[in-house]
């Protein structure tokens, strides 16, 4: 099992680049599923959750490039022929994303049977809101040993428009409702939807293949479904919660950090809450900011919320970056019920951090002492990394198997910055343990 050696104390100077969006990424290449033709994805971030996206795919009789093979990490995807339309467990049980192929399959072929998602085990996201706009756009839904069944009535013969208003806000929900209304018969009128650029990203890519989508970005989505669509080339955005990790982990090493090759106008609510702790930012045109220490870090309070707001995938990375701040910083987890598993690894290493329901008391600066520490899910493996890169000593990171599912090699781009990190395994290698969490 692959871990990380880190040895603290090196502030990052230089220039780190931002891969492309794994969260964008995969409902793309989800999206794929609605056409016979080519689909040609760009900026693909070589990750795990991509790869297993691309087993999957190829499970069901779909060809799909490697996107590490090119010098444009992108992948040429071909669902001409989906002899068997099926996500089965054995191939996403690390992943949550697999429920992205359910709208799709269903609008492409009448007919899907999906295993329920894994992935993080960092709280319920109930695919019961994609299940119940399903239903109402035509779809007969049964579950049974752990898989998910949807199914079109043949005299039918397509799912029909309809209006949807979300319980609450879903990303994944609003993409795979969004990629099955794209090919349904008539209109489809969804609210309460997730105003993620992601979301945006899916959107545009279907527009791209012929879909007719307007409103995407806000919270009100109106589709109107076409008979077919055709293949198209898109270049998926730069990952914004990997860009907001590299600037908190410039700001907490009191580096001098330019983040490249990322969409600064994704980043405002995190870019706030940085300078509101002390560190200075400066925009460098669209695509780059730099961060700078600028005195001592200093407390600020967070509240995770759906975008615009501060996001929930950088709680843990803020919440390491408040241990080194003067004062008492609220850090608040709105979204997920059970995401505050790093803060008892966290405290291990010398963080003083209580946590009450949905808050969690942060009180800095703390000395931090490296330790053997073990990473629960995505996020809280980054949290980890930047805590290990500003304590004394030489810290273990156990199980980074949890961060290659979302950050691309980010052993190399650290120690191209500065960071005394590395990596002790094989990348990629299969590993048994993640069928656990994942």
């Amino acid at each position: 099992m692959d871990k990380f050696v880190i040895r603290g104390g090196n502030p990052l100077v230089g220039t780190i680049r931002v891969s492309g969006a794994k969260n964008s990424a995969l409902p793309c290449m989800a999206a794929a599923i609605l056409t016979e033709d080519e689909v040609i994805l760009e900026n693909i971030p070589l990750v795990r959750d991509i790869d297993t996206q691309r087993r999957l795919l190829q499970s069901m009789g779909a060809e799909v490039e490697r996107p590490e093979f090119n010098a444009q990490h992108s992948t040429t995807i071909s669902c001409r022929t989906l002899s068997e339309p099926v996500a089965r467990y054995e191939i996403v049980k690390t992943m949550r994303a697999s429920s992205l192929v359910l709208g799709p399959l269903i609008a492409r072929t009448g007919a899907a049977r999906v295993a329920m998602p894994g992935g993080c085990a960092i709280g319920g996201r109930p695919i019961d809101l994609h299940l119940k706009g399903l239903e109402k756009m035509g779809a007969a839904i049964t579950q049974e040993h752990g898989y998910i069944e949807a199914r079109v009535d043949a005299r039918v013969g397509r799912l029909h428009g309809a209006h949807i208003v979300f319980d609450k806000i879903t990303v994944t929900g609003t993409e795979d409702l969004l990629m099955a209304a794209a090919l349904a018969e008539g209109e489809t009128l969804m609210e309460n939807c997730a105003r993620e650029p992601e979301v945006c990203d899916v959107a545009a890519l279907l527009t791209a293949m012929g879909a007719e989508i307007s409103g995407a970005g806000t919270a009100t989505i109106h589709v109107r479904g076409v008979s077919s669509l055709h293949g198209a080339r898109y270049r998926i955005s730069p990952d914004r919660i990997e860009a907001g990790t590299f600037l908190a982990a410039g700001a907490i090493t009191d580096g001098d950090l330019i983040v490249a090759n990322c969409n600064t106008a994704h980043l405002g609510a995190v870019i706030t809450k940085l300078e509101e702790a002390g560190a200075r930012l400066d925009l460098l045109g669209p695509d780059a900011v730099r961060v700078r220490a600028h005195g001592k870090l200093r407390a600020a309070d967070i509240s995770t919320e759906e975008y615009p707001g501060f996001p929930t995938d950088m709680q843990a990375q803020y919440m390491a970056l408040a241990t080194q701040a003067e004062g008492v910083s609220l850090v608040t987890e709105n979204i997920f019920e059970n995401r505050f598993m790093h803060v008892q690894e966290l405290v291990r290493m010398g963080a003083s951090i209580k946590v009450d329901t949905s808050t969690a008391t942060v009180r800095g600066p703390a000395r931090l002492s490296a330790a053997a520490v073990m990473c629960s899910d995505l996020r809280a493996s980054a949290s980890l990394v930047l805590a290990a890169l500003v304590a004394e000593g030489e810290s273990v990171v156990d199980r980074v198997y949890h961060m290659d599912r979302g950050y691309e090699r980010i052993e190399q781009k650290l120690s191209g910055v500065g960071a005394q990190i590395q990596r002790l395994g094989n990348l990629f290698a299969p590993r048994e343990a993640e069928s656990l969490a994942g």
